[in-house]
């Protein structure tokens, strides 16, 4: 192992399963129903990341839970035609397992339907540590979650590596006192989370082999 690095925590969304699709047509379904014709592709970017109350709560504080409801509702009926898998992820992941590395995803979604993913997905095995929305009480950039997570691999930040998409993986990363990765293949793009100084950067989930020193 490099670095004396001996954990690796992952975002899911993004990261290990590629649900964007899912995120950006519920996205669109449910700000269709509450504000017609208002919203587009580019315009749901930004909320991949966020958590529903956060972004829900900034359109409109009263409808927030109604609004939570309907987006869950139609992202579980649509879940498993829209999520699909990105290239090198599951034997990357695996590989890790068997070289003894502590596993962990750090997501902001509901305990739930991040299993849901998982075992569609068939990542399930490989992870016996996953830190959900309904696990904190802030999520990340906040870096309770991440802290939680160690905590239940019995592992220290400055063994551990915080993997991500986005600019909250980084920062909750960096909060925690992890090494931080950003993934090229966000959806906002390289540029965008490279933005926020990574420690590394990968272009596929196989690069990370090569920063851990297994290749």
């Amino acid at each position: 192992m490099n670095n004396n690095i001996n954990t690796i925590l992952f975002d899911l969304d993004g990261t290990l399963i590629d649900t964007n699709e899912l995120i950006i047509s519920t996205y669109l379904h449910t700000l269709d129903k509450y504000f017609p014709g208002q919203y587009g592709r580019e315009d749901v970017l930004p909320f991949l990341g966020p958590t529903l109350h956060e972004v829900f709560g900034n359109m409109d504080p009263e409808k927030v839970e109604e609004m939570v409801v309907e987006y869950r509702t139609f992202n579980l009926a649509n879940h498993d035609a829209l999520v699909k898998e990105f290239a090198g992820v599951i034997e990357t992941v695996e590989i890790l397992k068997k070289k003894g590395y502590k596993l962990a995803i750090v997501t902001t979604k509901r305990e739930d339907v991040a299993l849901k993913g998982m075992r569609l997905m068939k990542l399930d095995p490989f992870f016996d540590v996953v830190v959900a929305y309904d696990h904190v009480k802030k999520v990340k950039p906040d870096p309770e979650p991440i802290m939680l997570a160690l905590e239940q691999l019995n592992a220290k930040p400055e063994e551990a590596m915080m993997v991500g998409d986005n600019f909250h993986d980084i920062l909750a990363g960096k909060n925690a006192g992890t090494k931080t990765v950003g993934v090229a293949w966000s959806i906002k793009g390289r540029e965008y989370i490279a933005k926020y100084e990574p420690d590394y950067i990968l272009e596929t989930m196989p690069d990370l082999l090569k920063v851990l020193g297994e290749e």
